[in-house]
């Protein structure tokens, strides 16, 4: 086996909470739940085959990161951002990630950089038939191990808890084959400038990434 086939994570079993919380997830990032509708408890329950507990729980951890918002006499409502709510997280996922981008140049191991260029061809394959779904959560996944490989436990907290209130959003982002074309080039870009460890380089291609990001999902707020 090779060192980029070990960086792909292993298959384990989960829990009940995390299939709840992972296809909750995804209805919100597809749109199946739009935002500012309110979660019908029994009829998102009787969608996915589950109990009210679990879907609670999932709905707390939902809140948590920010895709959810508890409102009076409304109960869980998928959060709506505004174009200005957007910005300022995008200008500090930047930030973040172009930190994260600079010290990982600089620091991170062989092996994590070929783990991180490996999802990166997984990505491009699903690219390739057009699994928008799974192409977006391992494009997510990728910006994370970026940010990871930095080694820094603070940045890579700080970095998740934004990345995962705007989720819907960053996947919006890709609609139209233009759009999505245009992130992907994006992404070979800062893929080539990681492997040749330019954390100048990486950063500017991340700045880049997320600028046209904002571009890309304004329109659509």
């Amino acid at each position: 086996m090779t060192e980029a086939a070990e960086a792909y994570p292993r298959i384990q079993r989960r829990t009940l909470h995390e299939e709840v919380l992972e296809r909750l997830r995804d209805m919100i990032i597809e749109g199946r739940l739009e935002p500012g509708q309110r979660i019908n408890e029994g009829v998102v329950g009787a969608q996915l085959g589950v109990s009210r507990t679990p879907l609670r729980e999932a709905i707390k951890t939902l809140a948590s990161e920010g895709l959810v918002e508890m409102q009076p006499a409304k109960g869980a409502v998928v959060r709506r951002f505004s174009t200005r709510d957007l910005r300022e997280i995008l200008e500090v996922i930047k930030s973040l990630e172009q930190l994260g981008g600079r010290i990982a140049c600089a620091q991170a191991t062989d092996e994590q950089v070929e783990g991180v260029v490996a999802m990166h061809d997984r990505m491009m394959e699903l690219y390739a038939v057009r699994n928008r779904l799974e192409y977006f959560k391992l494009n997510q996944m990728i910006h994370s191990a970026i940010v990871a490989a930095s080694g820094n436990a603070v940045l890579m907290e700080m970095h998740e808890t934004l990345q995962a209130r705007i989720k819907r959003l960053r996947f919006i982002g890709n609609e139209g084959p233009a759009k999505w074309a245009g992130a992907v080039a994006e992404h070979e870009a800062m893929i080539a400038a990681l492997k040749r460890r330019d954390g100048e380089a990486l950063a500017a291609e991340i700045g880049k990434h997320m600028d046209h990001t904002l571009d890309r999902v304004k329109d659509v707020l």
